[in-house]
């Protein structure tokens, strides 16, 4: 069984910066794409950012050029630096990983439970 756990939200003013890091452990052989999502309150959760196994990382539009996806293969991490945080960024942030627990086994998608992030004004 695969685990992602989330750490680094909290409250933070505009401006602010916050560091999230999500981690898995378990059964892993290697993990595929790393992804992390928000969800604010009466929304649809929405990707974020996402960063491929081969380091090709992409970002929701709003956020390119103030937050950086990153990941750590060794560690099994992914890591999200946000800066310039607004208010229109608080929300539930969760990562996800497609990750391959055996030789043997298809890789599936495996969520965290979430950690809040809230950007005053």
């Amino acid at each position: 069984q695969v685990q992602l756990v989330e750490s680094g939200g909290g409250l933070v003013q505009a401006g602010g910066s916050l560091d999230l890091s999500c981690a898995a452990s378990g059964s892993i052989l290697r993990v595929y794409t790393w992804a992390w999502y928000r969800q604010a309150p009466g929304q649809q959760r929405e990707l974020v950012a996402q960063i491929t196994r081969g380091r090709i990382s992409d970002y929701q539009d709003s956020v390119k050029g103030r937050f950086t996806i990153s990941r750590d293969d060794v560690m099994n991490i992914a890591y999200l630096w946000m800066t310039s945080l607004k208010p229109e960024d608080t929300g539930l942030y969760y990562c996800s990983a497609e990750v391959q627990p055996t030789d043997s086994e298809a890789y599936r998608t495996y969520w965290g439970q979430g950690t809040q992030v809230t950007v005053s004004s």
